[in-house]
């Protein structure tokens, strides 16, 4: 877990604390890609994951859908690469308390063992206001249309 060194003033004195990172959420659906951006970047697999609404799903492989302590575990392995993400809104769609979010994505660096990294792809994401009034993933489909490399996982055209 990534910590950051805090100093604090209490009257004369000053303190100081190591507590995680973190980032903050985002309070309208176009800005919560690049809290995502953030929070990615971190390296912190618990920072990430409060990008996520506890239940929601997340898509590491086009056709496989994760939760839970699946989905932190997913995003731990893209993040053990510790290269960073930038991303790109193309658009943003919101009725209500939910939002389509199609995002440009591009993981690209080295590697600490050396290896060149470069994955990229358009997310369809869902997001959700909550009554917090911070937007969180329901789904997060990084590679949005992708086939499955999985069978029988794609719909059969018709």
């Amino acid at each position: 877990m990534g910590f950051r060194l805090v100093t604090c003033f209490r009257g004369l004195f000053a303190c100081h604390m190591t507590h995680p990172t973190s980032v903050p959420l985002a309070t309208r659906a176009a800005e919560h890609p690049y809290a995502f951006e953030r929070a990615f970047n971190t390296f912190d697999p618990t920072i990430l994951d409060q990008l996520y609404e506890p239940g929601a799903g997340f898509v590491p492989t086009p056709g496989h859908m994760v939760t839970g302590t699946d989905r932190l575990r997913a995003n731990g392995e893209f993040l053990r690469l510790r290269v960073p993400i930038r991303v790109t809104p193309r658009q943003t769609y919101v009725v209500g308390d939910l939002a389509l979010l199609i995002v440009d994505f591009v993981i690209a660096g080295s590697a600490p063992d050396g290896d060149e990294v470069r994955i990229e792809g358009t997310a369809t994401d869902v997001a959700r206001r909550g009554a917090d009034g911070f937007w969180r993933y329901a789904i997060d489909n990084p590679f949005g249309v992708a086939r499955s490399t999985e069978p029988g996982r794609d719909p059969v055209p018709g």
